[in-house]
């Protein structure tokens, strides 16, 4: 019987880096899953019909016409950014290669599976345009230079020394942050599609993987 559980996620949350009260608790549930057997984590996650922004997560998935749009399990420490920039996409082959303990995961701003962290967090892709996302766990995420620095933080030494820098002042790490952001692609490039599509091996890392290898294959 697929009645176990519905949690829905109504509102986005009033201020950033935290999340609703009810948004965090269906996130603790979650996130929770995430670190189950993936045999116990077979939620589905569908659109309410009618419901407009809202998401609704069952632990089965329920029969319907409509298509399953969105995960049901959202992971932690996942990096959403934008795929096509170069500067960007250098920052997350750095972090990989530096992250020898796969702490950290990667999810492309212009890939569906992006849609679902965006709402939790009660953002929009012109918000992480401009200032990249990091979902660090249930209740907590955070942008630009916090973000950066926050993954940092799980990177093993001497690079997670690098969150020392979270005593700068926010204000003014953001700005050099949204400058260099601002003008990115005037200075490194931008491509059409993900650039991760040029770098296969780097998909393990990636929890869209799948849709964009079917990009790939598309384009083949």
């Amino acid at each position: 019987m697929a009645v176990a559980l519905r949690r829905v996620i109504t509102s986005a949350p009033t201020r950033k880096n935290h999340f609703s009260s009810s948004s965090s608790s269906t996130f603790s549930h979650l996130f929770s899953s995430s670190s189950k057997s993936i045999a116990n984590a077979s939620a589905a996650a569908e659109v309410i019909p009618g419901g407009g922004e809202d998401i609704i997560f069952t632990e089965e998935e329920e029969e319907s016409s409509k298509p399953v749009v969105f995960p049901s399990v959202l992971q932690p420490r996942v990096v959403v950014y934008d795929g096509v920039c170069h500067l960007c996409h250098s920052g997350v082959k750095w972090v990989i290669n530096a992250d020898k303990h796969d702490k950290i995961k990667f999810c492309c701003l212009q890939s569906r599976a992006a849609e679902p962290y965006l709402r939790a967090c009660g953002l929009d892709r012109e918000d992480v345009l401009r200032r990249f996302l990091f979902v660090e766990g249930p209740g907590v995420y955070h942008q630009a230079s916090t973000a950066a620095l926050k993954v940092a933080s799980y990177l093993p030494l001497p690079y997670s020394a690098l969150s020392s820098l979270l005593i700068l002042p926010t204000p003014l790490r953001d700005a050099v942050y949204d400058y260099v952001a601002e003008n990115r692609y005037k200075w490194f490039g931008k491509d059409d599609d993900c650039i991760v599509l040029q770098e296969m091996e780097m998909l393990e890392r990636f929890i869209d993987r799948e849709e964009i290898v079917e990009k790939s294959r598309r384009k083949d």
